[in-house]
């Protein structure tokens, strides 16, 4: 009969392989830089003053506003319209002489969402609001990513359609973003995230102890997989300048290239896979990586009902979507072209 010493080390021999049959697994499924297509359709926006529809502009084109706001939208009829009134009417009140747009992703919503969306396109004129329409679900990751590559600002702030977080704490995370870019040395490059982590508390007062449990858990993922130095990654509100997105993001890829073409220019740029419900905290690891300075600014929050997250399973995801994203830039399967940076 086997003693204990023996099984734990039959069972760790097991581990090691069980991980190196993963890691060969996972590199041999994964491509290094990511393939995103966008139809021809999801490149456009209609202006109901022309009549007509106009083109997208692109990442790595000058910037033409101050402040482009980017809300992606999942079958958020309901909520989007309080989100969007407060939004417009905050930066409405702001000086003049700040010129903003907000894009509004459709991230292939079955519902009336783009429908609603358009409405404020036809109040507030397609100079104002934009709304793109992803043919298919992206994910909240990806659909800010296309939202990112076709907005006009210098300043970028993406925002939850559930209106979460209030737009008077844009101010703070403004004048977070103008610290980090005197702080840095040469480009303007830097990353603001809105943060609830004041209100950890709080939340951990009425929630069970194993939804905290897991809270705490997932809290300690980030922290050995990841990111290090912000306490609340998953905060819907972020601000970030427009060099430190042509920094993190690739250029998307036009599905009509011929083969090897398409091939050579995937691999360009810094990337970022954002399919995963660990989005946020990929952009953070990266910017990490990349010596992007970032920083915290607590904000408020409100919980808002309508959320399409179920907690637990939604954690359990996360947890394995972290492990992952570490496993992958350990091993090599994704990989970052740091000499850009």
């Amino acid at each position: 009969m086997l003693d204990i010493c023996t099984l734990l080390g039959y069972g760790a021999i097991l581990a090691c392989i069980a991980f190196i049959v993963l890691c060969v697994f996972v590199l041999q499924t994964t491509n290094p830089f990511p393939v995103v297509f966008r139809s021809e359709k999801e490149k456009l926006f209609y202006d109901p003053k022309t009549d007509k529809t106009n083109k997208f502009p692109s990442l790595d084109d000058p910037w033409s506003v101050h402040l482009s706001v980017v809300v992606p939208a999942y079958e958020e009829e309901v909520r989007l319209p309080p989100m969007l009134d407060e939004c417009l009417e905050y930066l409405t009140s702001r000086e003049s002489s700040l010129k903003y747009e907000v894009v509004v992703v459709s991230d292939g919503s079955k519902d009336n969402t783009a429908k609603v969306a358009k409405e404020y396109v036809k109040k507030h004129g397609a100079e104002i609001v934009r709304v793109l329409e992803l043919e298919q679900n992206r994910g909240k990751g990806g659909a800010i990513r296309i939202g990112i590559q076709s907005c006009r600002g210098a300043v970028i702030l993406f925002a939850d359609a559930d209106g979460a977080t209030k737009f008077p704490d844009l101010e703070k995370l403004e004048s977070s973003l103008k610290d980090l870019i005197k702080e840095a040395a040469s480009a303007c490059l830097g990353i603001v995230c809105g943060s609830r982590a004041h209100l950890e508390e709080q939340a951990i007062s009425s929630r069970s102890y194993f939804r905290t449990l897991l809270m705490h858990g997932f809290h300690f993922l980030v922290w050995f997989f990841t990111v290090r130095n912000i306490r609340d990654t998953q905060c819907g509100f972020k601000l970030l300048t427009r060099e430190t997105m042509v920094n993190i993001f690739i250029f998307l890829i036009n599905p009509s290239l011929n083969f090897f073409l398409y091939f050579q220019i995937i691999i360009i740029n810094i990337f970022i896979i954002f399919f995963c419900r660990a989005f946020d905290v990929e952009l953070l690891y990266i910017a990490q990586k990349l010596k992007i300075p970032v920083s915290e600014v607590a904000v408020n929050w409100t919980e808002i009902e309508g959320s399409k997250l179920v907690p637990v399973w939604s954690w359990l995801q996360m947890g394995r979507d972290l492990f992952l994203i570490w496993l992958r830039y350990l091993i090599g399967a994704w990989k970052l072209n740091t000499k850009s940076a």
